[in-house]
């Protein structure tokens, strides 16, 4: 829904780069390196060019097209790894009785009594990526996200999930980029966001007004496994009008038991 639908448009892709990528020769070498991904944690330029025998240059093409369009993302040692769209692909397309297929229906019944759009997420390299969304029939609302992915410490998902990251350090480690700003209202600062993601464990949830869109608000809470390792996170998103602070306490408990019963039924599906 363009005209009332919460979310951002979508990034225009690059006609030359799209005309570059047509061919079967050249789908046949992005498939190759999507390969690549799946058997290694990081593929350079030299190896994706001797494993699809091209030249350099033509392999680093390969490689900043699936970067435009989320299948890799760049590490800060110049290697490529496997991008959240490649992550979000894998997640929308497993068949059996996974955390997403858990958690649907419970989502369904929290969208139905709270009235909000509630979104499941994972981390993947400091991002979280939608894995999956039910949206609220109400006619302004924040949309279905399913595969898109966004900083981890501007949300309110990322931070449940950065703080319940076993590793201290892990948990502080900034991205490459360091803690960027996405709107005027993202926290940066590594100081404040290390608060954040205490209270976020303490609390057992976060939120995020305006941190991403400046017309979004949300809260999250983590789903957690029976050894009480974080899984995802469930978050509700709304118009900041509708999820004043006087209302996160009550909208928390309801994610929070509804975390609970996705985490109660998964060990029994696996």
């Amino acid at each position: 829904m363009v005209s009332e639908d919460l979310r951002s448009p979508a990034r225009p892709v690059d006609a030359r780069v799209g005309a570059e990528s047509a061919g079967p020769s050249s789908i046949g070498n992005a498939l190759r390196l999507l390969q690549m991904f799946r058997a290694r944690r990081e593929v350079r330029v030299t190896d994706a060019a001797k494993e699809l025998g091209v030249a350099r240059s033509t392999a680093h093409r390969f490689l900043q097209i699936l970067t435009m369009h989320g299948y890799a993302v760049q590490s800060e040692s110049r290697a490529y790894r496997a991008g959240p769209a490649l992550l979000g692909l894998a997640v929308s397309l497993a068949d059996d009785l996974d955390l997403r297929t858990v958690a649907a229906p419970i989502m369904g019944e929290l969208v139905a009594d709270l009235g909000e759009t509630v979104h499941l997420s994972v981390l993947h390299e400091r991002r979280i990526v939608f894995v999956h969304s039910v949206e609220t029939t109400r006619g302004l609302r924040v949309g279905v996200r399913t595969g898109s992915s966004l900083p981890a410490h501007a949300t309110a998902a990322g931070r449940v999930l950065l703080a319940h990251l076993p590793d201290e350090d892990d948990r502080r480690r900034p991205p490459g980029a360091g803690w960027a700003a996405v709107t005027n209202a993202t926290e940066t600062d590594p100081d404040r966001i290390e608060d954040l993601l205490a209270e976020a464990r303490r609390d057992g949830w976060s939120t995020s007004y305006g941190e991403t869109e400046e017309d979004v608000a949300s809260v999250a809470v983590p789903v957690l496994d029976s050894d009480g390792h974080v899984l995802a996170a469930l978050a509700l998103s709304a118009p900041p009008s509708r999820l004043p602070p006087g209302t996160i306490h009550d909208t928390a408990a309801a994610l929070t038991a509804g975390a609970r019963r996705i985490s109660e039924v998964l060990p029994s599906v696996r």
